[in-house]
């Protein structure tokens, strides 16, 4: 069997200087050390990396970041380090904790037809940005394209999210999800909610499958899981991820109900009772009677336009006539109205928390 192994070169001046410190304050290993007669090469490995320092080599010294579960019991706490050859020693935390930005609210409305750049992501997926503010850092809203049918390249992976919702506008995808069986085809109207750190893959979409994702914060990692096989042959309905169950809502299953503002309905997808209320989605149609104005108490209110047409009126500002593929941000205390619905209007709408309150004007 072949083995191969990767090394970072680094450059020293005088090597018995870095053996000390590479060995005794990082805890690594030195491996080989040549010539006998005057060192000028060593190798060291440890943390998951394997390092040859070379006198005189032409590289810049770099930096090394360690992460690790316990930085204050790591080089005797000393988050900052300077090694001898000159390069940067950063220890960091391995998992830190998830920083829940606080909301910068403001009243945003994203129209389709101003010609946002559409960026290719991750997976060759594109990306439309529907809060370019995103609220302080607090949220990521995006409007997600695949122009080309067929397998995705995607690997398994999961991401370090407080919440987060794939809501499928056009055509269809296949994911698999962790301990939820085989795959599933998500088709317009159906929606996903991804519990924190939940291992998936996007096996398969149809030509110009389009989907809104909505992230929570706005800046989270996702990192890729090289161990784990989906499916995993395993069916956990009820299992959580930090407080979370997995949710498959179905379109064609919904119950149509009076919404909190009048003049429309609602499907709720059971978001708010499977996430413990950290959010809220629900899908808006037109109904009976005459819209009247109302004002939220919640922290984040997203809305976007999925079909048809509607006017978005706030107190002091111009009406904004808005249609499919709109979207907008209502923040608390302000009053807005939605009237006008085309009768083929339908709207997503999506709140954290999940529960808050509405004042009728």
């Amino acid at each position: 069997m072949v083995e191969t192994i990767a090394e970072l070169r680094l450059p020293t001046q005088e090597l018995r200087d870095d053996i000390p410190f590479y060995t005794k304050t990082l805890g690594m290993k030195l491996d080989s050390i040549y010539p006998a007669d005057d060192p000028a090469i060593g190798v060291f490995s440890g943390h998951g990396l394997r390092l040859r320092i070379e006198r005189g080599a032409e590289e810049a010294p770099g930096t090394i970041r360690i992460l690790t579960d316990d930085p204050a019991g790591f080089a005797d706490g000393v988050l900052r380090l300077m090694a001898p050859n000159g390069t940067r020693i950063e220890i960091e935390e391995r998992n830190p904790p998830l920083v829940m930005p606080q909301t910068v609210h403001s009243f945003v409305v994203r129209r389709l037809k101003d010609q946002a750049p559409w960026i290719i992501g991750r997976a060759g997926m594109h990306y439309r940005d529907l809060v370019p503010d995103r609220l302080g850092g607090s949220i990521i809203a995006s409007h997600i394209r695949i122009p080309d049918g067929g397998p995705v390249p995607d690997m398994v992976h999961f991401h370090k999210v407080g919440f987060q919702l794939i809501f499928c506008i056009h055509g269809w995808v296949d994911v698999v999800y962790e301990d939820q069986g085989d795959k599933m085809r998500l088709t317009a109207g159906d929606c996903f909610i991804q519990p924190p750190e939940i291992r998936h893959r996007v096996l398969e979409a149809s030509d110009n499958v389009q989907v809104i994702e909505i992230g929570v914060p706005a800046e989270h990692v996702t990192e890729i899981d090289h161990e784990m096989v989906l499916p995993t042959g395993k069916i956990d309905r009820e299992r959580e991820w930090q407080g979370q169950r997995f949710v498959y809502n179905i379109a064609k299953d919904a119950e149509w109900i009076p919404f909190r503002l009048p003049g429309y309905i609602c499907r709720d997808t059971t978001i708010a009772e499977n996430t413990k209320a950290v959010a809220g989605v629900q899908v808006v149609r037109r109904g009976d009677g005459e819209p009247r104005w109302a004002a939220h108490d919640t922290d984040i209110h997203f809305t976007f336009v999925m079909n048809g047409t509607v006017t978005l009126e706030g107190e002091g500002r111009e009406p904004y006539q808005l249609e499919q593929g709109d979207a907008f941000v209502i923040p608390p205390g302000m009053k807005t109205r939605l009237s006008v619905p085309s009768d083929d209007m339908e709207l997503l709408e999506v709140t954290l928390p999940g529960v808050f309150n509405t004042k009728l004007y």
